[in-house]
């Protein structure tokens, strides 16, 4: 159905380096018409709820759910800004297991990088290497000084951690609201409808050279 509502273009294939040769025009959609949503109006709870994507879940699925109709899976796409499903989108469980095993010798006692606790001047989360972790340091805690051991401050995130963490992170999605729905299809397709230039040639058509 996406695709069904992107323009084409006609483009000509003949080679740059023969600009007196007679054109031969070929017709593709247009996938560098991009429609993006602003990360404010994400923000915007009269449009958009928040969701979490179970384990197995997929677009079509969700779109059933949602709006009624698998082939509307591009909506939540779309209005999520993912540009390439197969990344965007979480892995599922068993997915994950298998990266981590074909991809990696040892992803569960494997260092990937190190991340601090929230302490002193610290804040949890902040990405730092094996020397910070086998170092000492001086921290502020609450106005005193305190001598510490790196691993006191931080501690080693495994390669297995670190993606499921990420995969994690994918799983909160915004879901339009039902009410909102038609309005924001109707405004993507007359948004993929050309305006009239040298290169129109109708509403779904435009050429180059």
């Amino acid at each position: 159905m996406y695709f069904s509502l992107v323009p084409n273009i006609e483009y000509d294939e003949k080679p740059i380096s023969y600009p007196f040769s007679e054109s031969d025009f070929i017709t593709a959609k247009n996938f560098f018409r991009r429609y993006k949503i602003n990360d404010d109006v994400l923000s915007y709870a009269v449009y958009f709820k928040q969701y979490s994507i179970q384990d197995g879940q997929r677009p079509d699925y969700i779109a059933n759910e949602a709006y009624g109709n698998p082939f509307f899976d591009w909506v939540i796409l779309l209005t999520n800004n993912m540009v390439n499903a197969q990344y965007d989108w979480p892995m599922t469980n068993y997915e994950l297991t298998n990266v981590l095993e074909s991809e990696f010798d040892d992803p569960y006692g494997q260092v990937n990088h190190y991340e601090t606790y929230e302490i002193g001047q610290y804040p949890a989360g902040v990405h730092v290497d094996e020397t910070f972790y086998n170092k000492t340091h001086k921290l502020n805690i609450n106005g005193t000084i305190a001598i510490k051991n790196g691993n006191e401050i931080c501690r080693p995130v495994t390669i297995a951690e670190y993606y499921t963490a990420e995969n994690e992170k994918k799983r909160s999605i915004y879901l339009l609201k039902p009410g909102y729905f038609q309005q924001f299809v109707d405004d993507f397709r007359k948004k993929n409808l050309y305006k009239k230039d040298a290169n129109y040639i109708s509403q779904r058509l435009k050429k180059t050279g």
